[in-house]
């Protein structure tokens, strides 16, 4: 799920600079939204990693 995140970042970023130099204002939208959902997707991975951990080695 991590991958998964650093993707939708990535391809929020594009579509950032895109919008950001005039481009397109839809773009910016786009961004906007992508971002938000790379993030959530960012800090879901961080707790689901956390919470399983490595585990007890017995």
């Amino acid at each position: 799920m991590l991958r998964w995140a650093i993707i939708f970042l990535i391809v929020a970023l594009v579509a950032a600079v895109l919008g950001f130099g005039g481009i397109a204002n839809f773009s910016f939208e786009i961004a906007k939204f992508v971002a938000v959902i790379a993030l959530i997707l960012f800090v879901i991975s961080l707790v689901a990693g956390g919470l399983r951990g490595r585990g007890s080695r017995i």
